[in-house]
This record gives structure tokens, sequence and C-alpha cells, in this order.
């Protein structure tokens, strides 16, 4: 829970805990305030922040100028001053503990308000169990960061994953290009989920045998064809430098519904040696076929476009920060609940360094207070939400005036 300073800003916001630890950084560089991390992991028998974030908060030194970062010798207390956000080109070397993915998320937004346009590249693990894969960051979020740019940006947001790498290995790498903007795009209004229209879908291969993706093909299209007409998954096939270091194979699947609402999932096969101490889901996908990894990441894609969200699940918290950057006009999105921990904490943080409070009005009575019609009505079955807010009006301080 954080501790809001009674002085104006002048002392550091105060937390307890590792929980949203990249998120509170980010919003720390946004608001230009200091924030103070305690008791980060202190009753664990490992207590202190770990490998990757350690990694991270050298990875935000390096596309920011002027930010200073405090780790006491116990590693349980973090204090953190943070600096201009500079970007431009930078190379990171990520740990295999946690993919790129992790360390990109926060970026994708932070990149957006940098002095000069990030082009970063970060090596290690592009797809795990555990985080977001380089795939699900090209397919899904950077469109839904694309409704965010103004009109007059003419470079588009470009992810290219250059090598795979996957456990226990790594070795993959990706590059990361986004443009640096003053503002972004007012009245976000995104609250009906449509109908699904496409699906696409991307089966790799890594150092396995090529016909290992087409397996995963054919046993998400056993699912999902009967559903839907205009679905279409391709094959990637790594080898040689391209291939990182470990085998594996895996798929990610997006759908778009009539309203450009992108449901996505995948699935990724884990090696027997990292199954023991790994999750759950991890060491379920040791031992599973390539059609048993294909059907479950169709499964999984079908579960998303269900629970009836305009926003994929995992990126809720992406569209309220954006919402709240907008210009002073009233933003509104519908999720899918029940709402998470993570989603819970990171709106009590927005209000904590940004002062905003998001309305949160379930689609039933939203609904009621529009007088839907009755197909409209039909969808408001299921637990969801609508989420508004007025924003604050964010500009880019860093970028000059052109």
């Amino acid at each position: 829970m954080a501790k809001a300073p009674a002085d104006g800003g002048s002392k550091a916001i105060r937390f307890t805990g590792h929980h949203n630890f990249r998120y509170r950084i980010m919003l720390s560089l946004l608001a230009q305030r200091a924030i103070h991390i305690s008791g980060i992991r202190s009753n664990s028998e490992d207590p202190g922040i770990k490998d990757f974030e350690v990694s991270f908060l050298r990875l935000i030194e390096r596309i920011t100028n002027g930010t200073l970062v405090e780790i006491s010798y116990t590693g349980t207390e973090v204090y953190i001053r943070p600096g201009m956000i500079s970007c431009g080109k930078v190379q990171h070397e990520c740990p295999t503990s946690r993919g790129v993915g992790w360390f990109l998320e926060p970026l994708l937004v932070l990149g957006l308000f940098g002095k000069q346009p990030l082009n970063l590249t970060l090596k290690g693990i592009t797809s795990n169990t555990r985080d977001v894969s380089a795939d699900t960051l090209r397919t899904a979020y950077l469109p839904l960061l694309s409704t965010f740019l103004p009109s007059t940006v003419t470079q588009p947001l470009e992810l290219r994953i250059v090598k795979r790498g996957l456990l226990p290995g790594g070795g993959g790498e990706i590059n990361y290009i986004s443009p640096s903007i003053r503002t972004v795009k007012p009245g976000y209004n995104f609250v009906q989920p449509g109908s699904i229209n496409k699906i696409r879908g991307i089966a790799h291969a890594v150092r396995v045998s090529p016909t290992f993706s087409q397996r995963l093909v054919n046993g998400a299209k056993e699912v999902l064809t009967p559903l839907c007409s205009d679905c279409r998954i391709y094959t990637d096939v790594y080898r040689g430098a391209e291939s990182g270091k470990s085998p594996g194979f895996g798929l990610t699947l997006v759908a778009t519904s009539t309203t450009t609402a992108i449901h996505s999932s995948e699935a990724v096969s884990t090696p027997p040696s990292d199954s023991k101490d790994a999750d759950s889901t991890s060491a379920s996908n040791a031992n599973k076929t390539p059609e048993e990894l294909g059907a479950q990441a169709a499964f999984e894609l079908l579960d998303n476009i269900s629970r009836g969200s305009c926003v994929d699940k995992g990126m809720e918290w992406m569209a309220c920060l954006l919402i709240a950057l907008g210009s002073e006009d009233v933003g509104r999105v519908r999720i899918a609940g029940p709402l998470d921990a993570v989603l819970v904490r990171f709106l009590r943080d927005l209000k904590d360094f940004l002062g905003i409070t998001m309305k949160i009005r379930p689609v039933e009575d939203a609904a009621k207070a529009r007088q839907t019609t009755e197909d409209e009505a039909d969808m408001t079955s299921n637990e969801a939400y609508i989420l508004s807010c007025v924003g604050i009006g964010y500009s880019n301080i860093a970028k000059k005036t052109t």
C-alpha cells in the first residue's frame, strides 16, 4: 500500500513489497516522483530483489539521464529518484530467469515519452510460460498502443524478432523501435467487444524438426476452424545462428473482432530439466506433444474471447494508463472481471502518482444508462466493467517543440 507525501511531492512515495515493481518505476519516471520500496520479500527464504529486477533497474538507467538508484545492503529496500527519459539506441542483455517481454512491457509506454525515439535491442529468452512472449507483444500489444498515437506520427511502432531464444539457454534477440510523441490521442472510447471475424497465428520451431510447427498448426486448427472460417496460422522455422541455444517450439494466436478488439493466447514447450523449478504450467507443458500444445493455445484463446473484454488479458494496465495520460476528455474501456490483484494495485498507484481515480461501473448498469439494444444486452451476460476517467493532459517535457 502506498503512502503519499504530504509536502507536495518533495519526499518519496513509499511502498512495501515487490508487487508491481516495474509499473511503479514506470509511473515514477512519468510523474517525476521519487519512490522508496521497502520490505522486498523480507519474509522469504531468499529475501531482497532478484537478478532480473536488478537488470531492469540497469536498463532504466540506460534509457534515462540522471536517474539515481540506491539498493540497500540486504536488497530489501530500493530508492529511485527519476531522471529524464532520454531513450535513443540502447542494447541490454536480459538474464534467463525472465523473458525479454517482462523487460519490454513497461518500456512500451516509456519509449513514447523519450527525448529521442527509442531503438532498443534486448537479448535473452523470447518465449516462456511465465512472461508475455515477443510474438504476443508484436501482434497484440503494439496494435493497442498504436491506437493512442497521434495522427501526426509517421514512424510506426516496430518489433522484430532477430533470433529465437527458448529455455534454458536463451540466445534470443529482439529489436524494438518506437517514435517519440508529445501527447497521446484523446477520447479513447472502447466499450463494444464485437464479434470475432478472423484468427491469425504463428507457430515456431527452434532446433527441432520443422514438422513440429505444422503439428502445432494442426492441433490448433482442429479446434478453431469449425468456429471461424478465416483462420490462418503461419509456420516459422529458425535454423543456425538465428535459432538460439536451446530447442523448443510454441504457438501464438491472435483473434480480431469487428470492432478491432484483440484477444491472444500462447503455448510454449518447456524442457524437462526446467519444469521441476517452474510453475505448474511449465511442468505440464514439458510432456505435451505439439498437437496438444496447439489445442491448448486454441482453448485458451476461446476462453479469453468468452470473457467479453475489449482489451486482452494482461493489457488492461496499459489501456488504463494511456487513458489517464490523455487530454482532458473522458476515456472509457471495457474490461472483463473479476479485476485481478495486479490491476487493482495499478489503479491505486495511478491515484498516488497522477491523482487519477478511475470510475468503475458494471457493464449491465452502463448498458441500462445508454438504453442499449437487445443484441448489446446479450453481451453483458459475463462479468465485465466499464473503467472511465478524465485524462490529465500529460505532455512529454523531454521532447523539444517543433
